[in-house]
């Protein structure tokens, strides 16, 4: 079951972005940068609800993903591997968090019955928040932390060939610093879905393994 997660996070996750208005994934932390994205999210509100919610599940499976990648990694790394999983699920928490206010607020400020100014004002408010601070430095942090580590503990270890190792850091890399260029983004997020189908058959692998300990008889005792 965690091995079918991997995929699935990428599918989610990039179908998110591929679906996203061209132009709408910003920070929007001034009034020029709203003035430009409002009006791209009230030509495309149902396309920016079903990129928030693709987003989110793809995150969510992300975040399960990480700990699925860590049960590869055995002596060598292992600690490195929890590590990185623990600050993989944080970031995708807080990315989850930082997407509903991108998303859903974006384009519920967009239909709103209120000027175009006091939607702007809204918005930025809400980016330039304590709260909005906070998970959105934890989850750029997150994002280039958690890969990197995980990474380097897949390397280490030799659990899986080393280049499928650099393979999933610079394919997730470059897929969270994707921003919504259209359908486009998918030829660019192919190496990290590469990556995950990869590593899900790695994981599927050895959870089939004959070395499991479950499937092997208990010794019958001699009677003295």
């Amino acid at each position: 079951m965690l091995a079918l997660f991997l995929p699935v996070a990428a599918v989610l996750y990039i179908g998110g972005e591929a679906v996203s208005p061209k132009g709408t994934d910003q920070v929007v932390t001034t009034a020029a940068v709203a003035f430009k994205v409002l009006p791209i999210a009230a030509q495309h509100q149902t396309q920016l609800y079903l990129a928030s919610a693709l987003v989110l599940f793809g995150l969510g499976a992300l975040a399960v993903s990480y700990g699925a990648i860590a049960t590869l990694v055995r002596d060598r790394g292992s600690a490195l591997a929890t590590v990185a999983a623990l600050l993989g699920g944080l970031g995708a928490f807080c990315g989850a968090i930082v997407n509903v206010v991108v998303y859903p607020s974006l384009a519920a400020a967009a239909s709103a019955p209120v000027s175009r100014r006091a939607a702007a004002n809204l918005l930025v408010t809400a980016f330039n928040s304590e709260f909005g601070h906070v998970f959105t430095y934890l989850y750029f942090a997150s994002e280039y932390l958690a890969p990197l580590l995980m990474g380097i503990a897949l390397w280490r270890s030799r659990a899986v060939p080393r280049w499928l190792a650099a393979l999933f850091f610079v394919g997730l890399l470059v897929a969270e610093l994707m921003e919504s260029y259209g359908p486009i983004v998918i030829l660019y997020m192919l190496p990290f879905a590469a990556a995950m189908v990869l590593l899900a058959a790695r994981i599927w692998s050895a959870a089939a393994s004959p070395e499991d300990r479950s499937r092997t008889p208990e010794p019958t005792s001699v009677p003295v």
